[in-house]
């Protein structure tokens, strides 16, 4: 099937990549199978991760179909490149829709994109994982592919304007090995299998990461327990952030 959207939107997205000089380092891209269905699970931390999750997809040559708020889709801009490039919009009052639509892709051997987070961590870690992602591949029968990005954040993200100048900035990304989904399972026990393993991708990014805060004014992107001055989970609980 003709991809009449998608190739072009990544071809721009590898063009303002390259004007912006971005550093990425992806490895483990041969852990995405090359054809069939799968679940693609990442962090959250910017507004651009699906892009970065997407770029990493295409050395197998695959596509990957993002499930996204149904926001993204009403706008008139975005709104007709996420259809054209066939993403799943998201209702959270009425998320059975969008769940039977994934499950239909998955089933038709396209590789579907979830953040189990639901929502960008503004502390840079890893929150807790909601169990759809496993649910999907336990019943659509495909393997669930882990992923990592650190740098994103450093891009655009909740709370902060974009940077969008020519910085220089690297952006690492990680791809784990599959993770199976039997479905005689318990899907939050697979949950959390697969957080831990997303998290163990996280932090050899973060250990790769070629850059360190140059002074104080610029730990904002950094967790706190690394040291940065980014807000605790425990601290954006208190202020009724939503976490989780």
């Amino acid at each position: 099937m003709a991809e009449l959207v998608y190739r072009p939107v990544v071809g721009a997205a590898r063009t303002v990549f390259k004007a912006l000089d971005l550093k990425i380092d992806t490895q483990g891209a041969e852990n995405i199978p090359r054809s069939g269905g799968a679940v693609l699970v990442s962090n959250h931390i910017s507004y651009l991760d699906f892009v970065f999750n997407g770029l990493a997809a295409l050395p197998q040559k695959r596509l990957v179909r993002f499930m996204a708020k149904d926001v993204v889709f009403r706008h008139k801009i975005s709104g007709p490149l996420m259809r054209g490039m066939k993403h799943i919009p998201v209702d959270r009052e009425k998320g059975e829709a969008a769940y039977a639509h994934a499950l239909k892709a998955l089933r038709s051997g396209e590789i579907v994109g979830v953040f189990p987070e639901a929502t960008i961590s503004q502390s840079f870690t890893l929150k807790s994982f909601k169990s759809g992602a496993a649910r999907l591949a336990q019943e659509a029968g495909v393997p669930l592919i882990p992923m990592a990005l650190w740098g994103t954040q450093r891009l655009w993200t909740k709370g902060r304007p974009r940077n969008f100048r020519r910085s220089h900035i690297p952006v690492t990304i990680r791809v784990g090995e599959p993770v199976e989904a039997p479905a005689d399972q318990f899907a939050g026990a697979i949950s959390r299998r697969l957080r831990e393993r997303v998290q163990e991708l996280l932090e050899a990014a973060q250990r790769a990461y070629p850059v360190r805060p140059k002074d104080a004014n610029d730990t904002w992107w950094v967790p706190a327990h690394l040291g940065g001055t980014a807000p605790s989970p425990a601290d954006l609980r208190e202020v009724g952030d939503g976490v989780g």
